[in-house]
């Protein structure tokens, strides 16, 4: 299967440019292509407002070889999708951020077995103490997978967290978080809490990894987790540097 899916690889752009760079202009900071400013997908200047993440994508692009390869380049895409799909429409992103909140993963606990749900209180309990404690948000915890309604003023007090980040890339990395992590809680116990990348990412797989400790690794699934880290991984360092 993974020699037919090899060669079903789409054909790859080949690299027609030698350099990349960082140049500034009318206060963005914007990718170049051999002296040229570089475009987004729909065609708009594929530039931020901070240096340090405009280097970050820069290094991505003088990274490729003989082709671009788009896949390698999980910086760019979020900026992409930022300034192409987040800027004109940050209340409907905001909005589904919000949705997370009314079902997280957190939420859901198993009763046994007591390995796993010792695992859950100890990668979840924590997010939803801070939480509770920063942002004074109270959430029910279930067992199982049937749906529980949330307070309304807990989830609203996570809208106001959520409103308070105005800019496209710091939503659109957040959101790449929450959708690749099942949880809005994660997402910001990392962005602004106590939660560093690897915390944050093995508290998202907290079930999956006990699986695995039982029946053991599957290659589909782990290069699957592999590339989904590598893309939380690098929204996480697209939400840094956008304060930089």
């Amino acid at each position: 299967m993974r020699a037919a899916q090899a060669g079903m690889k789409p054909t790859l752009p080949k690299r027609f440019y030698k350099d990349a760079g960082v140049e500034e202009r009318d206060g963005l900071f914007h990718l170049t292509l051999d002296g040229r400013v570089a475009k987004t997908p729909g065609k708009q200047a594929l530039a931020v407002p901070s240096r340090a993440l405009a280097e970050a994508m820069a290094r991505e692009w003088a990274g490729q070889g003989a082709e671009v390869d788009p896949a390698t380049m999980p910086i760019t895409r979020i900026v992409n999708s930022a300034i192409d799909g987040v800027t004109a429409r940050q209340a409907e992103v905001v909005d589904d951020l919000v949705r997370y909140a009314g079902s997280d993963l957190v939420y859901y606990r198993v009763s046994e077995p007591a390995r796993l749900v010792r695992s859950q209180d100890t990668a979840w309990n924590p997010i939803l103490d801070w939480v509770r404690d920063t942002h004074g948000a109270r959430f029910t915890l279930a067992e199982g997978v049937m749906h529980v309604t949330q307070p309304d003023e807990a989830v609203g007090a996570i809208r106001a967290v959520i409103e308070r980040f105005d800019s496209p890339f710091a939503l659109a990395a957040l959101h790449v978080m929450t959708t690749l992590s099942g949880s809005v809680l994660i997402a910001l116990a990392h962005a602004v809490g106590p939660l560093d990348a690897d915390q944050a990412w093995a508290a998202a797989h907290v079930d999956e990894l006990y699986q695995e400790s039982v029946w053991g690794e599957d290659y589909e699934a782990m290069e699957r987790r592999r590339r989904r880290e590598a893309e939380f991984r690098a929204a996480s360092d697209v939400f840094r540097l956008i304060s930089l």
